[in-house]
C-alpha cells in the first residue's frame, strides 16, 4: 500500500500524461495525444508508406486509411552519419544511423481548444539534407505562448533522398522519375497536413513553411515547385540557399568538382568492384536496378559516409519534375514556376563561425595547469584578425546568396510581401575555456534555441553557451512573436521596443533593408548594399590576411552555399588568383578539432 501512495504523486506530477480524450482518428490511423511542456503532443504519425524494398528511390506512397492505433516509434529518423550534436547517435556503427522507415511527423497544439482553427507552422529541419531529425526541435513554448500549431517532420536524406541513375529513373514513371525523393517527402507531408490538420485544430488554409539551413533551402525549393502549389500560404527561410545540380552532373561528371567524387556513376562503380561484379558498362539498367534495390542500406551508404569536408553529395536536382530544368536559383525569378506567397528570408551575422571555430587552421587547444588536471582545454584563436575576416566575407556572401538574391528574384516577378532579417544576437558566455561570444557569435543555427525558447538543439552544451538573462529573453520573445505574427497575418509586426519590421525593398543591387534580430539596444531596422562585386573589391585591399588567403576566401564566397559562380566573378578581383591553388589550400587545411 505504501508503494501505491508513493506512486500517486509521481504520476500526478509527471510532465507526460496520456488522455483518451486526445485520441485523434486520421488518415494514418488513430493517434494518441499526451500533455507535455504545457501543450498537446501527437508523435510519430506516419505520413507515407515506409520507402523500403521496391519503394526505395520512389515518390512517397499514401497510406491506406485504417483504424489502428499509431504506436510510438523510437529513433525513427532517416539514414545519416551519426552525430552527437545532430541527435542521431548510432548503436555501434561509426558511419551509419537511422532507418529507411522514417517518414513520420509530430504535431504540437495548445492545451486549450480554440473556437476557430489555428495557424499551422510546418518546420523543415536542417543538416545539409544529409543529416537531422524532427525530434531535436521542441516548439512547445511558441505553441503555448502564441496559439499556433507546429508540425515537425522527417524526410529522406543524402543518397536515399536525392539519387540520379538511369537504372532508377529510366525504368520508372510520373513522380517516380524524379531524383528529388526527399523534396517529394516534404510535399507528401504537406499534403497529409492539408487533409488531416483540421482534426488536430489546425487551419489547412493557413500553413506557414519554415526551416533553417537545408530546411531554408527546402523552403526555396517548395516556392519554386509546382508540385507544392496550394499546400502552403507563407514561407520563412532561415539561412537558406539555392544550390541545385543538373541530372547529368548528378549522374556523371568529367571535370573535377566538389560533387564529382560522389556522382551515382562513381558510387555504383565502387559498389560493383566491392561485390566483384561486372563493370557498369557491361550491365543493363534492369540488372543494375536489381543490384541497387536489393543492396543493404549500410552497404550502400558506406560509400557516401567517409568523405573529406571539401567533397559534397549531389542533392537537389533540376529534374524538370519537382525542380525546373533551369535550376532553383533561376526558377525563383520565373513567375511560371513560383508559388507567390508572403516570404521572409534571413541569415546570421556570423554564419560560418560554426565551422571556422573548429578548424585547426584557426583554433587550437591549450591547457592551463588546472585545465590539465581536469582534462578541460582552453580554445584559443591562432589569428583573430584572419578568423574575423574569413567569417565576415563569407557570412556577407551567404546573405547575398540566401537572402538578397532570392528576395530580389521574387520581387522581380511581382511578390511585394517580402521581409528580410539578419540575426546578430551574440551575448554568449565568456568562460575560462573559451570566449563563446567571440568564438561562436551569431553563428549558423544559433538562432534556433532563441526561436524555440529552449536549448534542446545544443543539448549538454546549452549552459556553456546560452546565459539566462534579459538579453536572451528579450530577443527570444520578439523572435517568437515575429514568426507567429507572420504565420497569422503575413506580416511580422512590431517588436516590444516599438520597432516595426517593414517590407524588403532591394531590387537589383540597390540598398536593401532588413530587421536586425538582437538585444533591446540593437533590435531595429537596418540596411546595406553588399554585392559580390563590392565584396570582391574590398577583399583585395584587406591587410590582415595573405594574398593566398584572399584567394581562398574568394573561392569560398563564390562556390560555397549556392551554385558555382567562380568563373562569373573572378575577373572582378583586382589581383591574381588561381583556383587550383585555393583548392589545394583547402585540402591541406581540412582538419577539424573534435570537441
Amino acid at each position: 500500500m505504501k508503494q501505491i501512495f508513493l506512486l500517486i504523486p509521481i504520476l500526478l506530477g509527471s510532465s507526460l500524461l496520456i488522455s483518451d480524450d486526445l485520441s485523434v482518428p486520421n488518415s494514418s490511423g488513430i493517434s494518441n495525444g499526451f500533455y507535455k511542456n504545457g501543450v498537446i503532443n501527437w508523435n510519430d504519425i506516419p505520413y507515407a508508406l515506409p520507402p523500403i524494398g521496391e519503394l526505395r528511390w520512389k515518390a512517397p506512397q499514401k497510406i491506406a486509411k485504417n483504424n489502428e492505433f499509431i504506436k510510438p516509434k523510437d529513433n525513427n529518423f532517416c539514414i545519416q552519419k551519426p552525430s552527437g550534436m545532430g541527435g542521431s547517435e548510432s548503436s555501434g556503427d561509426e558511419f551509419f544511423s537511422g532507418s529507411e522507415d522514417c517518414l513520420y511527423l509530430d504535431i504540437k497544439a495548445p492545451k486549450f481548444k480554440s473556437d476557430k482553427l489555428l495557424p499551422v507552422m510546418f518546420w523543415i529541419h536542417g543538416g545539409g539534407n544529409t543529416s537531422g531529425l524532427k525530434d531535436i526541435y521542441d516548439f512547445s513554448k511558441m505553441v503555448r505562448k502564441h496559439d499556433v500549431i507546429v508540425v515537425t517532420i522527417n524526410y529522406r536524406l543524402g543518397p536515399f533522398g536525392w539519387f540520379t541513375h538511369p537504372s532508377i529513373q529510366s525504368l520508372q514513371n510520373d513522380n517516380d522519375k524524379s531524383s528529388n525523393f526527399g523534396t517529394l517527402d516534404i510535399i507528401a507531408a504537406l499534403e497529409w497536413v492539408k487533409f488531416n490538420i483540421s482534426l488536430f485544430g489546425g487551419n489547412p488554409n493557413n500553413v506557414t513553411i519554415f526551416g533553417e539551413s537545408a530546411g531554408g533551402h527546402n523552403v526555396f525549393s517548395l516556392l519554386a515547385s509546382k508540385k507544392a502549389k496550394g499546400l502552403f500560404h507563407k514561407a520563412i527561410s532561415q539561412s537558406g540557399y539555392t544550390t541545385s545540380i543538373s541530372s547529368e552532373k548528378a549522374y556523371r561528371q568529367e571535370e573535377p568538382s566538389p560533387t564529382s567524387d560522389h556522382t551515382s556513376w562513381k558510387i555504383v562503380n565502387k559498389i560493383l568492384v566491392k561485390a566483384k561484379l561486372s563493370p557498369q558498362t557491361d550491365l543493363s539498367n534492369i540488372e543494375l536496378r536489381k543490384i541497387l534495390k536489393e543492396l543493404d542500406a549500410r552497404d550502400f551508404f558506406i560509400h557516401y559516409s567517409d568523405r573529406p569536408s571539401y567533397q559534397e553529395i549531389p542533392l537537389l536536382t533540376a529534374d524538370g519534375i519537382v525542380v525546373p530544368f533551369d535550376g532553383l536559383k533561376k526558377a525563383l525569378a520565373d513567375k511560371n514556376h513560383v508559388n507567390i506567397v508572403p516570404t521572409t528570408a534571413g541569415s546570421n551575422k556570423d554564419e560560418v563561425k560554426l565551422w571556422l571555430a573548429s578548424a585547426e587552421y584557426f583554433v587550437g587547444l591549450k591547457y592551463s595547469f588546472f585545465g590539465s588536471l581536469l582534462g578541460v582545454p582552453r580554445v584559443a584563436l591562432k589569428d583573430e584578425a584572419a578568423f574575423e575576416l574569413f567569417n565576415s566575407y563569407r557570412s556577407r556572401a551567404w546573405k547575398i546568396r540566401g537572402v538578397d538574391n532570392p528576395l530580389r528574384s521574387l520581387a522581380s516577378i511581382g511578390n511585394n510581401e517580402l521581409y528580410a532579417y539578419r540575426y546578430d544576437w551574440d551575448d554568449h558566455r565568456k568562460w575560462p575555456v573559451a570566449n563563446f561570444k567571440k568564438l561562436i557569435g551569431a553563428a549558423h543555427a544559433t538562432e534556433i534555441p532563441l526561436l524555440t525558447g529552449n536549448n534542446k538543439l545544443v543539448g549538454d552544451y546549452g549552459f556553456l553557451i546560452y546565459p539566462k538573462g534579459p538579453s536572451k529573453f528579450f530577443t527570444s520573445k520578439n523572435m517568437m512573436s515575429f514568426w507567429a505574427n507572420f504565420a497569422k497575418t503575413g506580416k511580422p509586426g512590431t517588436s516590444s521596443n516599438k520597432q516595426e519590421w517593414t517590407k524588403y525593398n532591394g531590387l537589383d543591387e540597390m540598398e536593401s533593408n532588413f530587421m536586425v534580430l538582437d538585444n533591446r539596444k540593437n533590435l531595429k531596422m537596418n540596411k546595406d548594399q553588399n554585392s559580390f562585386k563590392s565584396l570582391i573589391n574590398d577583399l583585395y585591399y584587406e591587410k590582415d590576411i595573405t594574398d593566398l588567403e584572399k584567394c581562398v576566401v574568394l573561392l569560398q564566397m563564390l562556390t560555397f552555399v549556392g551554385d558555382d559562380l567562380y568563373d562569373d566573378y573572378v575577373n572582378f578581383y583586382p589581383g591574381n588568383c588561381n583556383r587550383r591553388d585555393a583548392e589545394n589550400f583547402l585540402r591541406a587545411n581540412a582538419s577539424f578539432i573534435d570537441y
